[in-house]
Parts: C-alpha cells; structure tokens; sequence
C-alpha cells in the first residue's frame, strides 16, 4: 500500500497531531536518501541489463522488470515528501491518482516479480530435467509481461476509487476514503497482495536451500547459492511484512474492532514508519544485483544447477 495517515487529525476525541507532526520530520529523513540512492542503483542496473550485458537470460529478463518496477516505485518520492508537508488543491486530485497508482504497481508487480523469481529458481534446481522444458528467456518475458498486465489492470480499477472528488485541499498519498478500507478490498489486497506471493517464495527458497544441502556439493557456488536465497527471502519479508500487519491493524480500526485512543495513536505510528520503511526495497534490490554478480563471478564454472534469479536479490545470473 501506499503511505497511510492517520487520516483527520481529531477523530472520536482521539487526536493523530503528535503522529502526524513526527511523521512530518520522519518521512523526510527516510525518503531523501532512499530516492537517489534508489533511482542511481536501479538506472545503472537497468544500464547493465539493457547494454553491457549482450545476452538475454531468464536472470537478465526478471531483473530488468525488477528494475523497472523499482523506478515506479522510486519515481513518487519526491511527490510524497511533498506531500507530506504540504496541501495540494483539489484540481491535482487526478495528478495525485496517477502518482499513487505508479506507487502500487511499484510495490505489488515487485512483490509478484519476486515471487516469479523464486518459482524460476525452484524449477531450476529442484527439477532440472523439467527446467529444460518450461524456463526459457520467452517464458521468463511471458511472465514478466503477464505480471505488468494484471498488476496495471487490478490497480488502476482500484486506485481511483480511493479519493472523493468532492474535496478541496488534500493530502496525496494519505487520508484515504472509506472506499479504500473496505473489507473486500483489504482482505484481497493482504491475502493475494502479500500472503499468498509470500508463501510461495518461502516454499521454493526453503525447498531450493534444502536441494542445495542434500545434494553434498559443498562447493563454494553452492554456498553461494544459499546465502542468496537467504538474503533475498530476508529482503522480501523484511520490508513487506511490518507494512501489511500495520494495513491489518489500520483495517481493524476502520472496523471499529479497535477503539482504544492510545491503541490507534500506536498503530498509525506504527503504520506510518513501516510504510516508509517498506520503501527501502528498491535499494536492497539494487544491492542485490550487484552481490550477486559478484558472487556469480568468482564461482560461474562448476555448479550448472546455480541459475537463479530472484530480488530483493533472489537470482542467480545463470547462463542458460
């Protein structure tokens, strides 16, 4: 989700100006070296991808998409810390649409890129014979396309339900209509948002490390292999699992389930941060791309099966 205020500042006698005034300052602190360091990383990986790197692989396919959902990501920054601080009027209510559903797509064709990334290195290496048959670099930019396609359908025929127009001054990226807290929405959005992805690249990641370690290669490109996969599942679950708790809490408050003045003040706190902090992915993908070459490097002529892609570093630069 995108970055969630606590949404008015008074509500039931309940009063969000302490949260609202810290998440001020805060956001700005994350945000600046998150944006340039984001959209530096990224450009030069895509550079790398698109130029440098002469042949298309499964890895190269989904790292590129990778790459570009983080742009998405990165490109509102600037727009939020904006924001933050700042009303905008009523007429850039579609602008702020447009921005929030870039900021989605970001974050959601990640989440299922990723996921596609741990299904490729699954195959991979704990079905190799069947590998020869389903991955290929048309498969991989198949999926990679078939992933922009649902991601940019579901959320645009979401996202613009999410503001009234009947506002006047507004805070983009926050104060959410009630349409966005319904209960259909939120409960698709965590169950097919996140967990059903996150349960995927946990099963393959701990499937893959346990082919890895029955197969009584302690090589250093197996070894390599594993520290990937647990970098990348750690990168995938850090950032995403506080920021989709924080929805649940958010959601059940909207509910009246939680009513507690000090109980909501927490949670949009709580929220707030992990929202921001969720942001932090585009440079652990970034980083990946780069441990992960340099371990693919020093170790590319012995083990076959190490081919894997994945993000928040979850792929290894196989040459298949």
């Amino acid at each position: 989700m995108a970055s969630v205020g606590s949404g008015d500042t008074m509500t039931n006698n309940c009063s969000f100006e302490g949260v609202d005034h810290l998440m001020r300052y805060l956001e700005l602190v994350i945000y600046i070296p998150i944006f340039p360091f984001g959209l530096i990383l990224n450009v030069v990986a895509l550079l790398v991808f698109c130029i440098f790197l002469r042949k298309w692989t499964e890895s190269t396919i989904y790292m590129t998409s990778l790459a570009l959902m983080d742009l998405l990501l990165v490109f509102p920054l600037p727009f939020k810390m904006h924001a933050t601080n700042h009303l905008w009027p009523a007429y850039l209510h579609r602008l702020c649409s447009v921005l929030e559903n870039l900021y989605f797509v970001g974050i959601y064709g990640s989440i299922y890129t990723i996921m596609c990334i741990a299904v490729d290195r699954w195959v991979a290496i704990c079905h190799p014979f069947k590998a020869k048959q389903l991955r290929s670099p048309k498969a991989a930019l198949g999926t990679c396309i078939g992933v922009w396609m649902l991601v940019l359908a579901v959320i645009t025929s979401t996202i613009y339900g999410f503001r009234e127009d009947g506002q006047t001054d507004f805070h983009c990226f926050h104060s959410f209509s009630e349409k966005g807290w319904s209960p259909p929405l939120i409960i698709c959005l965590q169950v097919f948002g996140f967990l059903v992805p996150a349960l995927v690249v946990v099963y393959c990641s701990v499937q893959t490390i346990w082919a890895l370690l029955q197969s009584g290669q302690r090589s250093p490109q197996s070894r390599a292999c594993v520290k990937i996969i647990y970098s990348s599942l750690s990168a995938f679950l850090v950032p995403f699992t506080p920021s989709h708790l924080g929805i649940l809490l958010q959601f059940l408050v909207h509910q009246g389930v939680i009513q507690d003045c000090g109980n909501k003040t927490r949670i949009s706190l709580f929220i707030q941060i992990a929202m921001c902090l969720s942001n932090i992915t585009c440079c652990l993908d970034a980083l990946c791309y780069y441990f992960i070459a340099h371990e693919v490097r020093s170790t590319k002529n012995t083990f076959r099966l190490s081919m894997i892609s994945q993000r928040r570093a979850t792929f290894s630069t196989s040459e298949v």
